[in-house]
């Protein structure tokens, strides 16, 4: 495929109806912007210091997946089957793709792709992409750093629409948002007690737990039989908060049936501002966590609500 130049040095795909996202060279200036490339990179140089791996520039030292794979390898203590240096293209991309993958099944549970990275944009250099990706993974695996919040970029959509006529749309991306909980090393508590040194007491709370939310969720013919599993769409704890309050939650705010990950997310975070709604404390924990079924987080957003209100008949 050919390609053409277009304005600050960024390539552009010639063929007809071809678009290339690019940030605007303005954002990428940005101290925000800079401060996340740099925190992110020193995160990644830390996790990979045993394998004397040193990144530099997070576009051309992440595009091929040789650094990707090991950052994830040593996230998940795995060993992914993957050829070890791949010189030609092709093969970085075939090897990419099996990185990202397994990425996705790590962040999401599945290995389907997902719209904010692929092949093609981490390949490309694609900043934005390679951004989403680092801060899914310092997300997910609880970097003990403190990423910027709410950086975003003026992204410039480019499309040739004829051999000598380009267009060209703005808008703005959101990369961080607002996260209370990022970075920050929460003081141990009974939970991790339990999980480290009493899992016979721990069966115990996870029972009295089971049959509490057993009392409410009855009222509406719905049981629990499974703390680890049938918490994790949000679901039943949207319409717990609702029989706990006396409220009906309109099914209209939240995803009865969610069919992704981020329908999850969205019923978990909307339980949570319930929770907010009447007093409760904002729950230490994060919606993604209970998204990918981390009991120790099920466990103390439940807790919370035992200790509020057990004695509600």
């Amino acid at each position: 495929m050919e390609s053409v130049e277009y304005k600050e040095g960024f390539i552009l795909c010639s063929d007809d109806n071809e678009e290339r996202a690019i940030i605007e060279p303005r954002s990428l200036e940005d101290p925000r912007l800079k401060e996340l490339i740099q925190v992110l990179i020193e995160w990644i140089n830390d996790e990979l210091a045993t394998q004397r791996i040193i990144v530099k520039d997070i576009s051309e030292d992440l595009y091929d997946g040789q650094v990707l794979q090991k950052l994830l390898e040593m996230l998940t203590e795995t060993k992914l089957d993957v050829p070890e240096v791949t010189q030609s293209e092709e093969g970085q991309r075939q090897k990419l793709g099996i990185v990202l993958r397994a990425v996705n099944r790590v962040l999401f549970g599945t290995a389907k792709p997902v719209p904010k990275w692929s092949v093609d944009s981490i390949h490309s250099k694609n900043v934005v992409s390679i951004l989403h990706l680092l801060v899914a993974l310092a997300r997910h695996f609880r970097a003990p750093v403190r990423l910027p919040e709410n950086v975003s970029v003026n992204v410039v959509v480019v499309k040739k629409d004829t051999p000598n006529q380009l267009s060209h749309r703005t808008f703005v991306e959101t990369i961080t948002t607002t996260y209370d909980d990022l970075g920050m090393k929460c003081e141990r508590d009974a939970f991790d007690a339990l999980f480290d040194h009493a899992p016979d007491k721990l069966q115990v709370v996870k029972k009295s737990l089971i049959t509490f939310v057993n009392k409410h969720l009855s009222k509406v013919n719905l049981e629990v039989m499974d703390l680890d599993k049938q918490f994790h769409d949000g679901v039943y704890l949207c319409l717990l908060m609702g029989l706990l309050e006396g409220f009906f939650v309109p099914l209209y705010d939240f995803h009865l049936l969610p069919e992704d990950f981020d329908q999850k997310v969205h019923n978990v975070s909307f339980a949570f501002e319930l929770m907010q709604d009447v007093g409760l404390a904002k729950p230490k924990a994060r919606p993604e966590d209970i998204v990918n079924h981390d009991l120790k987080s099920t466990l103390r957003v439940l807790y919370n609500l035992f200790t509020k209100y057990k004695s509600l008949a």
